[in-house]
């Protein structure tokens, strides 16, 4: 299989990064009371979001996508299929002292050759982690975010093939309005053996947006990695929506560009765009 491209996916290539800079810049220019509506959740409603939802439920955005590099011509050995599953199992039902909430969390994401003969899996990463949240209220209205967390990062190799670390992270989010959110999350690397240098790729911290474009209907994520030396890191871009009013499924178009998309290939600088399905949490989906 020498070329898998087909049309639509040549122009998708060729006007979303033109998209994504678009939305970036209406952003910029949307009146103020679309973006910054208030949220009117105090603390009771928070806690009571938070306490009656089911204990396990969904972390991070599980999807399942698929594409071609927009740096390289597509073929089978180049072209993959990249799918997500994560979740949050919620440890204490009420608030711990300080009105913290605890959560244990995992998150696996895969590579699958599905265009190559016998369609091997290049490679899964495993994120298991301990996380503490703690919302914050300014003037008795929910504003604020702040969260840390202990995590193990591995693709389970061995050998020279084996890539691992463990950090811990402190997030800040700001709830803008109901919608527009933004966090900042910053690691430091300990345990660090396999892949000493990941830092210089993976950088010690991200950026995150996630803006509700149509409500409940069509979302825009964006998140940027700065590598240590600034010369590396990574974009990702995500426009996702929803057919159905009633469904929590999403079809997505992602755009990744930069390093360590992956720990087996993380000094590889990769630009991939694809195509899927995915589903969303519906509570604090910035995370």
């Amino acid at each position: 299989m020498k070329n898998i491209q087909p049309n639509c996916f040549k122009v998708i290539k060729k006007y979303f990064p033109i998209f994504t800079a678009s939305l970036l810049t209406l952003l910029l220019v949307l009146p103020y009371n679309l973006l910054f509506s208030q949220v009117h959740m105090n603390k009771d409603s928070v806690d009571n979001i938070i306490e009656s939802s089911p204990a396990f439920t969904i972390f991070k955005d599980n999807y399942f996508i698929v594409g071609v590099p927009m740096n390289q011509k597509p073929d089978a050995y180049n072209s993959d299929a990249k799918f997500q599953f994560s979740f949050k199992y919620r440890i204490n039902n009420e608030a711990l002292p300080g009105e913290i909430y605890s959560y244990f969390t995992y998150t696996q994401k895969s590579f699958w050759d599905i265009f190559r003969n016998s369609s091997p899996f290049a490679e899964t990463n495993y994120n298991p982690g301990l996380l503490l949240i703690k919302p914050i209220y300014s003037k008795g209205e929910f504003s604020k975010l702040l969260m840390f967390s202990i995590e193990h990062e591995s693709n389970g190799r061995d050998s020279t093939f084996s890539r691992s670390w463990n950090f811990v992270s402190i997030r800040y989010a700001q709830i803008f309005s109901k919608n527009l959110h933004a966090s900042l999350k910053l690691w430091a690397p300990i345990g660090i053996s396999d892949n000493p240098d990941i830092t210089k790729y993976i950088g010690y911290g991200e950026i995150q947006m996630s803006w509700m474009i149509i409500k409940n209907k069509l979302f825009a994520d964006a998140s940027a990695r700065m590598g240590k030396n600034f010369d590396r890191g990574s974009f990702l871009t995500e426009i996702s929506w929803k057919p159905f009013a009633k469904t929590n499924q999403y079809f997505t178009l992602q755009w990744w560009q930069g390093t360590a998309e992956n720990l087996l290939d993380y000094k590889k600088n990769i630009s991939m765009i694809r195509l899927g399905v995915i589903l969303k949490p519906n509570f604090m989906r910035f995370y």
